[in-house]
């Protein structure tokens, strides 16, 4: 019937151009130019299918980076800066304690400096000397004039401890708290096991003969 065959114009785009080309061994349409922008196609090209795969895969993380940091509408400093600063403040809370939850959270507090530690050995520097100086600058920073100090972080380029709020890298906050939670509530379910069920190891032919 021509009643099913009507649409309404509002429907309808427009764009300045659309074209038809060949890109490798592919045939696309292309809308250039559009006048509602509310979606866009990337295209990649590459050397092999190894490379594409490794820019789609680069390409993604920015974009739910993007994401996170719309939906968390707030960033902290990266470059182990949370975890250190966490790590002090966690060790001073401790020694206020009287009771076996200081050892606790004592522990906790050193095994959030691993992060920091990891991507300095991942860029092939100190890392004992670098989580030392971020340490150094964390725990300093109760002083009025050197609030400041917590936004410092590892600059894994030089090797050396910037402020990181001012170069660039940071992290949206939601994640930074997501990876916190999960990462204590794996730990929390580890400690809970109270059973170990040891295999013996096999014994090979010689051992079980009796001489």
């Amino acid at each position: 019937r021509s009643s099913d065959l009507a649409f309404d114009s509002s429907f309808l785009g427009e764009a300045e151009e659309v074209v038809q080309e060949r890109i490798s061994d592919d045939e696309l349409t292309l809308i250039k130019k559009p006048k509602a922008h509310s979606s866009a196609s990337v295209i990649l090209r590459g050397a092999n299918d190894f490379m594409v795969d490794e820019m789609e895969r680069s390409l993604h993380d920015s974009l739910c980076v993007v994401r996170r940091v719309l939906e968390s509408k707030s960033l902290v400093a990266g470059g182990g800066a949370v975890e250190a600063a966490l790590s002090i403040y966690l060790e001073n809370y401790a020694t206020m304690l009287h009771s076996k939850e200081q050892m606790a959270i004592g522990s906790f507090a050193q095994s959030l400096l691993s992060i920091p530690r990891i991507l300095s050995v991942n860029a092939a520097q100190d890392a004992s000397d670098l989580v030392a100086k971020l340490r150094a600058y964390h725990r300093s920073q109760t002083d009025k004039e050197k609030v400041k100090y917590k936004w410092y972080g590892l600059d894994l380029l030089e090797g050396k401890v910037r402020d990181n709020r001012e170069s660039g890298v940071l992290e949206p906050s939601m994640s930074k708290v997501k990876c916190l939670k999960f990462a204590t509530e794996a730990a929390i379910t580890i400690l809970r096991i109270d059973d170990l069920i040891k295999l013996a190891p096999e014994k090979k032919p010689d051992e079980e003969m009796d001489y």
